[in-house]
């Protein structure tokens, strides 16, 4: 796992050295908002998103450049996520990473701006040339991220957590359907992208996406026992938000034994999405591990 652990790390860093030189430099009367757009994107954070577009994508062959640029275009997306979903409208976070979110760093109208900046931002980057020379590749790569950051997916995902409560009539099927569009659009997305941006096979690509979907629904499912026993100071946020805020989650619906129980299933159902890569695909399984056993 060690070795694994210094992959993730160095990934994560690529990934932000990148992001750094992609994103505008605060300059003019717009800066505040271009300030707390690189706030958002270039703070700590695992980049677990990043990580799977581009340890995908070099599974199945593709270009480390297009694969670089496509994983911050996520990564943006995934900021402007997170932004929003501290909001006081929705969450009401103080606390991201251990940092105060973008709205008490800021102000509430700029953190709004910022993550509306922030997703533009990933369509300019999969649409510009530099990420592949293949102009349908490009608008394959935007259509499928629109898809999975709209109301079919995190949006729509979000609405439906917003939705339902704890002590309502909610069956595991709503909060699955919610949480593999809130979580697992994303993260299908960076499977999807890897191989597409590989230009791989039909049956390689169905079996990263297969990885992803198992792989999105397993992380949701820990951070919901994170909320529920996780230590604030190890996760870096607020815990046990969804039960004083009245959320069902897998929790709430499950229980904590067998919540864990189901993650675990999960987590062997996506590493056998990997066989036919054999021993090529250790990494993406060490990843599965660590999503399963992580503390934040």
């Amino acid at each position: 796992m060690s070795a694994f652990l210094d992959h993730l790390t160095e990934t994560a860093d690529r990934v932000t050295v990148a992001l750094d030189a992609l994103l505008e430099r605060p300059d003019g009367p717009e800066q505040r908002v271009i300030s707390a757009m690189r706030y958002a994107a270039l703070g700590p954070g695992k980049r677990l998103r990043p990580f799977l577009l581009i340890e995908a994508g070099n599974l199945v062959g593709g270009d480390e450049r297009a694969l670089l640029r496509a994983a911050c275009a996520v990564e943006c997306v995934h900021a402007y996520s997170l932004i929003h979903d501290d909001l006081p409208c929705m969450d009401d976070d103080d606390l991201r990473r251990g940092r105060p979110t973008v709205h008490r760093e800021y102000d509430e109208a700029t953190a709004v701006l910022a993550g509306d900046a922030l997703q533009s931002q990933a369509y300019e980057l999969l649409a510009d040339p530099e990420t592949h020379e293949h102009a349908a590749v490009r608008a394959e790569l935007v259509m499928r991220l629109a898809k999975a950051a709209g109301p079919r997916g995190m949006v729509g995902g979000q609405m439906i957590d917003m939705a339902v409560e704890a002590g309502e009539e909610t069956d595991i099927g709503i909060i699955t359907r919610c949480q593999r569009m809130k979580t697992g659009a994303l993260i299908s997305f960076c499977a999807e992208a890897g191989g597409l941006i590989a230009h791989a096979d039909r049956a390689h690509r169905l079996a990263l996406e297969g990885f992803a979907h198992d792989l999105g629904l397993c992380y949701q499912i820990v951070d919901d026992l994170l909320d529920a026993e996780g230590d604030e100071s190890l996760t870096g946020k607020r815990t046990g938000k969804d039960a004083g805020q009245g959320k069902a989650n897998f929790v709430s619906i499950l229980g904590v034994a067998d919540a864990r129980d189901r993650a675990a299933r999960l987590a062997d159902q996506a590493k056998a999405h990997l066989d036919p890569f054999g021993k090529d695909a250790d990494m993406l399984r060490e990843l599965m591990d660590y999503v399963l056993a992580r503390q934040s």
